[in-house]
């Protein structure tokens, strides 16, 4: 196998994986947020003494929130993003101008960062001056060892956007399908509760086949972080008369 093949196969990241931030992020805001809409009307109904739930009214306050609050994460996000490679993009001009007029004091500095990740005095001397010699690699270097900034210059702000709020929809509305289905059904809220804790799950096993880490533990770090957001959603619910 040659570079090339295996670049391609061994390091080609899909898009999921990409923006697994975004999709998990958004799904379990999306989860929770409709939760919250269903959760709140049945908490609310309860404590009133209601025996009735109006499936229309969650269902439309459902659907409008989840569109309205994807759309305000989505942007949110995309905002969120320019700002940082704004930020990113100043210190890193001001970092280049520092090597380009106090090219010394930059060396010294790199000595030291280098010094501190175990090389020895004279391999970070030699290390600092083959940096030297490549101004747009050393910036980076600085940008990355001494500002300890990430990188957002790939970040795609559009894709990230879209990748909050598909994810957002799609996991949110899945709460609200038993009011679809079975509107009519006394038991609905419990079906929701059901359904949103399946979106949980499915988010859950998403994040484990994409990061490859322990299948319970994402899981149950997904669950328990939903089903925490869910229980205040319905207890602020039974607060209002």
């Amino acid at each position: 196998m040659d570079l090339k093949e295996h670049l391609a196969t061994e390091h080609k990241i899909s898009p999921i994986t990409t923006y697994l931030r975004e999709i998990v992020y958004g799904g379990n805001d999306g989860i929770v947020t409709t939760f919250a809409v269903v959760a709140g009307f049945t908490g609310a109904q309860t404590n009133a003494g209601m025996t009735s739930i109006p499936f229309i009214s969650v269902l439309l306050f459902g659907l409008a929130n989840l569109m309205a609050d994807g759309t305000s994460m989505s942007l949110g996000s995309f905002l969120s993003i320019r700002a940082e490679k704004d930020v990113y993009r100043a210190q890193k001009a001001k970092e280049l101008h520092e090597i380009k007029h106090s090219s010394d004091m930059e060396l010294e500095e790199t000595i030291e960062i280098l010094k501190q990740k175990g090389y020895s005095s004279p391999d970070a001397q030699a290390l600092a001056k083959l940096l030297s010699k490549n101004e747009r690699y050393w910036t980076e270097f600085m940008m990355h060892d001494e500002l300890e900034l990430p990188n957002p210059e790939r970040e795609n702000a559009l894709y990230i956007a879209i990748a909050t709020f598909v994810s957002f929809v799609l996991f949110g509305f899945i709460p609200l399908i038993p009011y679809i289905i079975a509107p009519g059904t006394s038991g609905v809220f419990y079906l929701s509760v059901a359904f949103t804790l399946l979106a949980l799950l499915l988010l859950g096993i998403l994040r484990w086949k994409v990061s490859h880490r322990s299948l319970p533990r994402s899981v149950a770090e997904t669950m328990l972080i939903g089903i925490v957001s869910a229980s205040v959603a319905y207890v602020v619910g039974i607060f209002f008369r």
